[in-house]
C-alpha cells in the first residue's frame, strides 16, 4: 500500500480565545495520536493568538499508508467541553474548532517543460579550468520565477541534473505554501464553524 501525504489544518475560525486555546490542545493531541499510530507528522505553520499557548490556526503535514483512517477520526468539527480559564463566571462550556484534511499530491504539480535553462561560466573557487567553460547551469521556473544556479561540477550535464533536483524541491515547497495560505484565507472568511454533528467530543479542562 502506497504512502499518502495530506495537509491538515486546525482552526478556531472566528471563535473566541477559548477556541484558540483548543486549537493548541487539539494540535498536541493529534501529534500524539499520529506518533502512536506510526504516522509521520510535521508542523508546517502555526499562527499565534493573543494569549500564551493559544493559536488561531495550525498546519501540519501527515504521511502514512493509513492517513485516511487517521483523517476519519479527526476531520470535521471538534467539540471541546470545559469551563473557560479566561472568563471565570462565563456560562458557556462548549468550544468548537475545525479540522480539515486535503490532498497535497493532487494540488502540487511539477513539469520540467516550465523550466528555462541557460549555461553560464562558473564563478568562485575551483581553478582556472572551471571558468574557461560555461559549465554552470541556471534554471528558471517560469510560472513562479524561482531560480536555481548550480556550479558544483565541471560537467554541465551533472550541474543540470542537480539544478533540476534543487529547483523542483523549491517549486514544490513554494506551491505548498501557496496552498496553505489559500486554505487559511478560506478559514478566515468563515463567520463561524459548523456546530452540528461534531466528529469528536472531548471533555477536558482548558487549563
Amino acid at each position: 500500500m502506497e504512502k499518502q501525504t495530506k495537509i491538515v489544518q486546525i482552526t478556531a475560525g472566528r471563535g473566541p480565545v477559548e477556541c484558540c486555546r483548543v486549537v493548541a490542545k487539539v494540535l498536541e493531541l493529534m501529534l500524539k495520536d499520529a506518533s502512536k499510530n506510526n504516522i509521520k507528522a510535521e508542523l508546517l505553520h502555526k499562527e499565534n493568538a493573543i494569549h500564551n499557548g493559544t493559536l488561531y490556526s495550525a498546519t501540519i503535514k501527515v504521511e502514512s499508508t493509513n492517513v485516511d483512517v487517521f483523517a476519519k477520526q479527526w476531520k470535521g468539527t471538534i467539540q471541546w467541553i470545559a469551563q473557560s480559564p479566561y472568563r471565570k463566571y462565563h456560562k458557556r462550556k462548549n468550544w468548537f474548532v475545525g479540522v480539515e484534511f486535503f490532498d497535497i499530491e493532487n494540488q502540487i504539480q511539477w513539469n520540467e517543460k516550465d523550466v528555462v535553462f541557460e549555461s553560464c561560466r562558473a564563478s568562485g573557487p575551483g581553478g582556472q579550468h572551471v571558468n574557461k567553460t560555461e559549465s554552470a547551469i541556471r534554471g528558471t521556473h517560469k510560472p513562479s520565477g524561482i531560480q536555481v544556479l548550480t556550479m558544483d561540477s565541471r560537467s554541465q550535464l551533472q550541474n543540470k541534473k542537480l539544478c533540476v533536483e534543487r529547483l523542483k524541491a523549491k517549486v514544490l515547497e513554494w506551491q505548498m505554501q501557496q496552498i496553505i495560505q489559500h486554505q487559511q484565507t478560506q478559514w478566515q472568511e468563515h463567520n463561524e464553524l459548523e456546530r452540528g454533528n461534531p466528529v469528536k467530543v472531548i471533555e477536558a479542562k482548558l487549563n
